[in-house]
């Protein structure tokens, strides 16, 4: 099993909305347009993965775990790797329940997008005291 961990933070405009997809982004701002992201400050981009950990995601079918933990609250998301991801983006993670790929994506066919979080897992988001730790796993 390979894993990547990372480190994000909450911030005073996260909403959690989006329908579709979640999302960390290294940004340090975001407005409240910006309805999927869930952290900021990411410690790492989705480019920035070890090399390993990239290839074995480059699969199709590979299953993908995400365990979001913020003070004693966590959520977890998984999702399939594919052959389409390029894996390329300087700033941004993002996981998505549609098939759609980008350089910004992690997994396609995700369990949760940004609004199914808990509303007490959003309360912390919105906190820029919040920490999360982002732990990433190829599980399958």
């Amino acid at each position: 099993m390979l894993i990547e961990r990372l480190i994000a933070k909450g911030h005073d405009n996260i909403t959690a909305k989006h329908k579709t997809t979640l999302e960390f982004t290294k940004d340090d701002y975001i407005s409240k347009k910006a309805t999927c992201i869930i952290g900021v400050s990411a410690s790492k981009s989705i480019a920035e993965l070890s090399n390993k950990f990239k290839q074995a995601i480059r699969r199709d079918g590979a299953v993908i775990r995400i365990t979001v933990k913020a003070g004693s609250l966590a959520e977890v998301l998984e999702g399939f790797g594919s052959s389409k991801l390029t894996l390329t983006h300087p700033t941004d993670i993002v996981c998505r329940k549609s098939l759609y790929t980008c350089n910004r994506t992690i997994m396609i066919g995700c369990d949760k997008a940004a609004v199914d979080l808990s509303p007490e897992f959003k309360k912390l988001l919105k906190d820029p005291n919040t920490t999360l730790e982002i732990t990433m796993e190829v599980i399958q």
